[in-house]
């Protein structure tokens, strides 16, 4: 069995779990929403004591390695839900770059990254966005969800306009990454 799979996912106050053993469905509902995910039938799911345990089902044809795999995986995915519905995920990013800037108006994002025309993005109605431009400051994005897959999703996405490259450390950046920098031409011909 997987290392990870094991391990007892703890229901906090105010979220409640339910499996649903004819769909292979979890649903978690709290405070910040409501999630649910599909189940592979060679994992079986118990929820007791305040807590939801997972098994390997010893008698499904699929073979023991991908049983493992799934052990760990939808242990992993359901302690996100369990997270997210109770505190919630929150990515903050950095816009590094002269003249580049950030705004919403609802859950639609405009960037300016240099390019000849604004980027808008639109942005699903389970993520809030906040921006942050002050002067002599590098504007902010901040988004928040309780959905972890999607928020990654979507900062892949927003980032993937603007990659922080290594000679001038511009780009589109999480708070509080270090982008290595290179040193360009010039200092490899001294």
């Amino acid at each position: 069995m997987s290392r990870i799979g094991k391990l007892p996912i703890s229901i906090p106050s105010g979220v409640t779990v339910n499996f649903d053993e004819k769909a292979n469905v979890i649903s978690v509902k709290g405070p910040k929403g409501e999630l649910s995910q599909d189940i592979n039938e060679s994992i079986k799911v118990k929820i007791e004591d305040g807590k939801v345990i997972f098994e390997v089902d010893e008698n499904s044809p699929v073979n023991y390695k991908q049983k493992q795999a799934f052990h760990g995986l939808y242990r992993s995915l359901v302690n996100n839900m369990v997270v997210g519905v109770s505190e919630g995920f929150k990515k903050t990013m950095e816009l590094v770059g002269v003249g580049y800037r950030v705004s919403n108006q609802g859950n639609i994002i405009e960037l300016s990254l240099g390019y000849t025309h604004p980027i808008f993005i639109q942005v699903p109605s389970e993520v809030k966005v906040e921006t942050k431009s002050e002067r002599n400051q590098n504007p902010i994005l901040t988004l928040e969800s309780c959905d972890k897959q999607l928020l990654g999703l979507i900062c892949a996405k927003i980032r993937s306009f603007r990659m922080p490259e290594p000679y001038k450390g511009k780009g589109i950046l999480f708070q509080g990454e270090v982008i290595r920098r290179k040193s360009g031409k010039t200092a490899a011909a001294k």
